[in-house]
């Protein structure tokens, strides 16, 4: 049956920034749809925290909890050691994790540029690789990268986050050139704007608000559930032969003038 591509039972995923926004839903829904699930924050309270809401739905085995600074490359290789000693390795791995800052370029720190591509660039490209050695023996992985809409479209202010994303859209495609023959596949997910707490300032800004709805085709902010079923398809059967694309969703922002 067509809906058992979709079926992600025996499959293990970890999901960096997942107790709230995009990265709660993407993982919500993976486990949901069978998976072992990890959730990611920094605060392991917060995670626990999380789960707690998904225990209700998902048996208590397939969900597990771990605490870690993506940007810290020791914390996060000595936490994924862990994890893979307890579930034996994963499958998917959504590289959700990330952080804003906002100035001018002539006044942005170097500083916050360097935090930001930390968090948002590197952490992923670590993780990816520390991650994709046990993928390739196993001979298949997903590794789903979350992008943004400023890998195609910009705005002013975003100088960090706008190349960290365009450049994590790019090193998909590397990771694709490399571990495609291997069985991985690697995509990215570019959300448009999204009514999440990393964007409440925009939300509440009533005349950006009001520039979010006129300017996007389906006349309003995305939520984070639109972005988990992509994610599930990413991270599915239904997706073994699309590699290396960055996949824009975004109620048809970047389609029109």
């Amino acid at each position: 049956m067509a809906i058992d591509l979709f079926d992600l039972t025996g499959k293990r995923a970890l999901v960096t920034g997942s107790t709230r926004g995009i990265g709660a839903a993407v993982l919500d829904t993976l486990a949901q749809a069978g998976a072992t699930v990890v959730r990611h924050g920094r605060s392991l309270d917060a995670v626990e925290q999380a789960n707690a809401r998904l225990a209700g739905e998902i048996d208590g085995d397939r969900l597990h909890a771990v605490a870690f600074d993506v940007a810290d490359t020791a914390a996060m290789d000595a936490a994924v050691t862990e994890v893979e000693r307890r579930l034996g390795g994963i499958d998917i791995l959504v590289n959700n994790a990330g952080i804003q800052h906002r100035a001018p370029v002539l006044e942005f720190p170097l500083q916050a540029w360097e935090q930001v591509l930390a968090v948002n660039l590197t952490a992923c490209f670590a993780l990816a690789q520390r991650l994709a050695g046990g993928m390739v023996e196993r001979g298949n992985g997903k590794i789903i990268n979350i992008c943004s809409v400023q890998n195609k479209l910009v705005r002013n202010a975003t100088a960090a986050y706008a190349a960290a994303k365009s450049a994590l859209g790019t090193l998909g495609q590397v990771m694709c050139a490399d571990w495609a023959r291997h069985g991985i596949q690697i995509n990215g997910l570019a959300p448009g704007y999204i009514d999440t707490e990393l964007n409440t300032a925009l939300l509440e800004d009533e005349t950006f608000n009001a520039w979010v709805v006129g300017r996007t085709p389906a006349a309003r902010w995305g939520h984070p559930a639109d972005i988990a079923g992509p994610a599930l398809w990413l991270a599915s059967a239904a997706s073994d032969f699309v590699n290396g694309q960055v996949i824009y969703v975004d109620g048809g922002l970047t389609a029109v003038m």
